[in-house]
């Protein structure tokens, strides 16, 4: 295992997926928006969720923890960076060869890392293939919050995932989320009108 020195300057690392807001929700102008660790918290709590999905729930959970970790040293990227896949993936494969040798090339918890980080990228597993429907799902439920919050228009994040589920537990999940905006869509419609309509029997 890391040496004590290892596993904390590692820890004292991660502080910056505590700190570092999402890109997309800075860019669509959220107020207070989450951070990646936000993110990544709520993936492995639908990880746990997933144990009766065919999958291994706790590799699930292992992988939702480390797919986002090398945002740690090079932050979250997204496609109005400029940065292309090949060089996204670059750039975050050295980070995770930076975090190997932090942690002691040779130990468990480096090791682990290392290839919970590849499966997601290469999409080798079902597991990976769930997380990442998890990744995809979590953006658009925090998309409905804010919407829901903040009277915000966030179709784009919408847009960006629809039909790109490719489990059946992601697409059964997505496709509740979407009818559960629409039914929320149709009420405030339905208020908006009803208070129009109230405006104008008062000849306000």
């Amino acid at each position: 295992m890391p040496t004590p020195s290892a596993a904390i300057d590692f820890l004292t690392l991660l502080q910056k997926l505590k700190t570092t807001k999402r890109t997309g929700w800075v860019r669509c102008n959220v107020q207070q928006p989450e951070s990646i660790a936000d993110h990544m918290y709520r993936m492995g709590m639908m990880s746990l969720l997933a144990s009766d999905a065919g999958v291994d729930a706790g590799r699930c959970m292992r992988m939702a923890l480390v797919h986002d970790v090398a945002e740690a040293i090079v932050g979250d990227i997204t496609p109005y960076c400029n940065v292309s896949d090949a060089e996204k993936h670059k750039l975050e494969a050295d980070a995770i060869q930076q975090m190997k040798a932090m942690l002691g090339e040779h130990t468990h918890a480096a090791q682990e890392v290392d290839v919970l980080w590849h499966e997601y990228e290469a999409q080798s597993s079902p597991e990976a293939a769930l997380v990442k429907d998890f990744d995809k799902l979590e953006m658009i439920l925090q998309a409905h919050e804010y919407e829901q919050g903040q009277g915000l228009g966030l179709q784009q994040f919408f847009d960006s995932t629809a039909g790109k589920f490719n489990t059946d537990t992601g697409r059964a999940w997505a496709n509740e989320l979407i009818q559960r905006r629409q039914q929320a869509a149709a009420a405030a419609g339905a208020g908006s009108s009803e208070a129009k309509s109230t405006a104008a029997v008062e000849g306000k």
